[in-house]
């Protein structure tokens, strides 16, 4: 096996990666990290194939992430796991145990959440569509890839609930669909049916599917159930067959308009997209709800992941009173 990657064509190394993420039914943000972390890694040791190296060019590797390029503890244990599934799934020679790794700090930060009124005032800032995707980042504590991700199969008006597929750990979910939501979305939903209805008469409106699922339904591509809740405005020109397809909004979109509202409402603290979800959380746990139902909306694996929403509680300082507020008023 040559040591070095083949140069002029795909190489071999990280289609392998690519289908033994595939085979596994890996999102594909994942199978994109782990290509990335994969060509990274022998790009660093100079192009020699992983099969020829093991946990000392690991350890180097993970190393110079931390010490060097200085990522974030969360980027090396994503080059981590890329490497263990290379060498586990793809190459079939798991890694023994990784010692002398320096590992990159993580910082203990607690998340930025508004308060009701803030995010009032940020929501109000946005407008039709952009809206209706806010409304759901704070009223149903989705992450912006899993709002725009949504189709119309996973939306239940009649029930308030949404389902998330495939969500981070690629794991499903169901969580509560804002009632005040029922009637834009609606409307938003008819609109996109009947431009879909067109777009199918002129031959297009076609979807991207999950797996096999094309290959076995070949017509779901059109299906209306499987169609973007919130889709890009144009469509893409597919290389290998040749057909149009739509892909949903682009997060830049929103992250762009979230943004601009934030500044325009004039809110001074850093926040973005995933603040609506924060929020979620904790004014959820003010309004009095159990941390195991927050938890099961969010869909995190650990308690104590949720747990950290109680330290950022609209209670002041650890919800103690100052005693300087017992003070008579001076100034």
């Amino acid at each position: 096996m040559s040591d070095r990657l083949p140069t002029g064509q795909p190489p071999k190394l990280l289609a392998r990666v690519r289908d033994a993420a595939r085979l596994r039914h890996l999102a594909a943000s994942t199978e994109k990290a782990y290509v990335h972390w994969a060509k990274r890694y022998v790009l660093f040791h100079h192009k020699r194939h992983p099969q020829e190296m093991g946990e000392p060019e690991v350890n180097a590797f993970l190393t110079h992430l931390a010490v060097t390029q200085r990522v974030a503890a969360s980027t090396q244990n994503q080059a981590l796991a890329g490497l263990l599934f290379l060498y586990d799934k793809v190459l079939g020679r798991p890694l023994n145990q990784l010692d002398g790794v320096v590992r990159a700090k993580r910082p203990k930060r607690l998340p930025t959440v508004l308060t009701v009124d803030e995010v009032e005032r940020v929501i109000g800032c946005l407008s039709g569509e952009r809206w209706l995707i806010g409304m759901l980042l704070y009223g149903a504590g989705l992450r912006l890839l899993e709002a725009l991700r949504l189709r119309v199969k996973d939306v239940d008006v009649d029930r308030a609930e949404v389902t998330i597929r495939e969500a981070k750990g690629n794991k499903d979910r169901v969580t509560v669909l804002p009632k005040c939501l029922r009637e834009p979305l609606l409307r938003h939903l008819e609109s996109r049916r009947r431009s879909h209805a067109v777009e199918v008469e002129e031959g297009r409106g076609r979807v991207g599917l999950p797996g096999a699922f094309a290959r076995k339904h070949p017509t779901a591509e059109q299906a209306w159930a499987w169609q973007w809740v919130f889709a890009a405005k144009a469509d893409f020109r597919d290389r290998q067959s040749g057909r149009f397809y739509r892909h949903h909004l682009h997060e830049t979109v929103m992250q762009r308009a979230v943004r601009e509202a934030v500044i325009t409402a004039g809110i001074t603290k850093r926040a973005s997209s995933h603040t609506f979800r924060h929020s979620f959380a904790t004014h959820l746990l003010e309004q009095g709800y159990d941390i195991r139902t927050v938890q099961e909306l969010l869909g995190h694996n650990d308690v104590k992941t949720t747990m950290i929403y109680t330290h950022v509680l609209n209670r002041g300082g650890r919800g103690v009173q100052s005693p300087a507020d017992r003070l008579g008023r001076g100034g």
